[in-house]
């Protein structure tokens, strides 16, 4: 390790600015955000977007009625003789998200708090500490005078949790024109990245029977809970372990009364995949399920929501890269897989080299003990800036 590597310096101004960052991280915190609350997501939105602003973006807000708002903010580079040395004209996508799984009214039972190196609150982890040091990787480049190699853009979405059915289609337009993406989720605990992800698919089986009373005429009626009771079973037998294929059945809803034959049940499936041909295999497989009771109806709706983020040789790369910045700082960054999917997956389904999980190191994404490791803040920042300033 150098001292005086470009990361090396970097580092140690985020060690003098770790309190305006924790600052930083509260305010989002404290700004409750859960997906699909329109209102209070316009409102992060709005105010985020004019915190990048003072770091130098151009800021566009685009909403939609029923998410909420998604922040594009664009940073144009800068050299004294007005070239950017980049190679070519496409642009460095960072993506994060501004909403969280937590409802409204969480905070002021789990409030943002730091005790023993780890800070606390809802979405810390899950991920405003990385949308948090993305911004100030922004900063710290415009206060050294240093600048990125071409132009750098931001998406940060509003609907990730809900599987960005408003924000995939800006973030596909947005990476069609992008070298590389850089993705500040969550990090595996421990800090290692992730350059796999699985896809993800969602189904709702709805079954139709026919109704009867069951104590006086129960052979008249066609008990829709029974053959979902079947369809379930064939659904799990759709699971292939060996090449990361599952299916949980989580969510059943069935009949009105003990003492009536359901006509009607369904179920909400979610399905994991690896490779695009297991992912249709399923599709397939669900689309062509057959009723076990004579005179029952099934409807499968839904299918493939994010395909997988598969490991390719610029991926592995992309990495490489980041694990030379790393070393910088004297530090050797781990790679690994996940099963959760993030909209890492749309950009590299497009053939964009994604490097996901940049964010802070921490665990409880989702859970109550949801936290980040604040020492971790200036060795996660000074990575993810020296990655902005050289891809």
């Amino acid at each position: 390790m150098s001292e005086s590597s470009p990361g090396l310096e970097l580092f140690r101004y985020f060690q003098q600015a770790q309190l305006d960052v924790v600052a930083f991280i509260q305010w989002l915190v404290e700004q409750e955000s859960m997906s699909r609350e329109a209102e209070p997501l316009r409102r992060i939105g709005e105010s985020y977007a004019s915190r990048l602003v003072d770091f130098g973006a151009s800021v566009d807000l685009l909403t939609d009625p029923k998410f909420g708002t998604t922040v594009r903010a664009r940073f144009a580079p800068h050299t004294s003789n007005g070239d950017t040395g980049a190679e070519d004209a496409r642009q460095l996508l960072v993506v994060g998200h501004l909403d969280t799984v937590w409802p409204i009214g969480t905070l002021s039972a789990r409030p943002f708090r730091i005790d023993d190196g780890r800070a606390y609150g809802p979405g810390i982890f899950d991920m405003k500490a990385g949308v948090t040091i993305s911004s100030f990787a922004m900063k710290a480049l415009k206060d050294f005078s240093r600048s990125a190699k071409r132009q750098v853009t931001f998406l940060m979405t509003c609907d990730e949790e809900t599987g960005s059915h408003f924000s995939r289609e800006i973030i596909e337009d947005e990476a069609r024109s992008a070298v590389a993406a850089l993705v500040l989720e969550p990090p595996i605990p421990g800090g290692t990245v992730k350059t796999a992800r699985k896809g993800v698919g969602e189904f709702e089986l709805i079954i139709r029977g026919r109704p009867a009373h069951a104590g006086n005429d129960p052979r008249a009626g066609i008990s829709a809970i029974t053959e979902l009771a079947n369809q379930v079973l064939a659904v799990n037998k759709l699971c292939d372990y060996s090449r990361g294929t599952t299916l949980n059945v989580g969510v059943v809803k069935g009949g009105v009364l003990s003492n009536v034959i359901a006509a009607e049940a369904r179920a909400s499936i979610d399905m994991r995949y690896q490779t695009e041909d297991e992912g249709q295999r399923i599709v397939n497989a669900m689309q062509s399920l057959e009723p076990a009771l004579k005179g029952a109806r099934i409807e499968v709706r839904g299918g493939i929501n994010r395909p997988p983020l598969v490991r390719t040789p610029a991926v592995a790369s992309l990495f490489e890269h980041a694990r030379t910045l790393a070393a910088e700082l004297g530090y050797d960054l781990k790679e690994g897989a996940v099963g959760g999917g993030s909209d890492g997956n749309f950009i590299a389904a497009l053939g964009v080299p994604v490097l996901d999980g940049l964010g802070v190191d921490g665990a409880g994404a989702h859970a109550e003990h949801e936290h980040i490791i604040v020492d971790d803040i200036p060795r996660r920042a000074a990575i993810v800036t020296r990655l902005i300033e050289t891809i």
